[in-house]
């Protein structure tokens, strides 16, 4: 695997030995740097002690859920990549998690290609994110500085996940333009990309969080969302 100056730090929260042991031997082989904590307790103690690049998160965990978890990671950061580990069929959890600012899920049981895919996929684009040029958008009453990472609603500055955020800058950068459905998971997902429900998910979520600017995000029935241009 091809790395950047930085080795990128994962922490993995799992419970189950045998699990995390798998998980943690296969992505050091790929060249991260991986520490794996059987309990949340453990886990936020190496969280304030270094933050991670990401974390792949279990939700069935002793003394507190992922969910939980989840929700107090978004509290500390919007922008820090979250993968939630899931119950094979479990779509209670998905949706929810997704609901919660969880940037990927995958379903156990799962393959370590597969896990290493979608870990090095989020990593990348949130790298990219972070590097990209200053670009400015105004929209009604919607501002976006992709430098800065702000988005303002009304003069509300607005949180959001990094999933969230990279669908809208993915639309805005359209430029009225309508994006397809499958242009839009690729851009954000990357190759190994969810159901068609999870953009929805993310989509309804990015609605709901920008208040009074949600009504500019616009489906286009059996193709896919585009921005709204609004004059003045």
């Amino acid at each position: 695997m091809q790395q950047s100056e930085h080795t990128a730090s994962i922490y993995l929260v799992e419970d189950d030995d045998n699990i995390r042991k798998l998980i943690s031997y296969a992505l050091s082989k790929e060249g991260y740097d991986v520490s794996g904590y059987a309990l949340p307790s453990e886990f936020w103690k190496g969280y304030y002690e270094k933050h991670p690049d990401l974390v792949l998160l279990d939700i069935m965990l002793p003394e507190e859920d992922g969910l939980s978890i989840l929700k107090k990671l978004r509290a500390e950061s919007q922008t820090l990549p979250i993968i939630m580990l899931t119950a094979k069929g479990s779509e209670f959890d998905k949706v929810t998690g997704l609901d919660m600012g969880a940037d990927d899920y995958i379903a156990k049981p799962f393959g370590m290609t597969e896990l290493a895919s979608r870990v090095r996929a989020v990593l990348r684009r949130s790298m990219v994110m972070q590097n990209s040029a200053e670009k400015i958008f105004n929209i009604g009453e919607l501002y976006v500085n992709t430098e800065k990472h702000i988005i303002e609603v009304a003069g509300e500055e607005i949180s959001l996940s990094f999933k969230e955020y990279s669908l809208l800058v993915a639309l805005l950068e359209a430029d009225g333009k309508v994006m397809r459905r499958e242009e839009l998971i690729s851009r954000v997902w990357g190759e190994f990309y969810g159901e068609s429900r999870t953009l929805d998910v993310h989509i309804r979520s990015l609605r709901v969080k920008l208040k009074t600017a949600g009504k500019y995000i616009v489906t286009v029935k059996n193709i896919g969302y585009k921005i709204t241009k609004e004059n003045g």
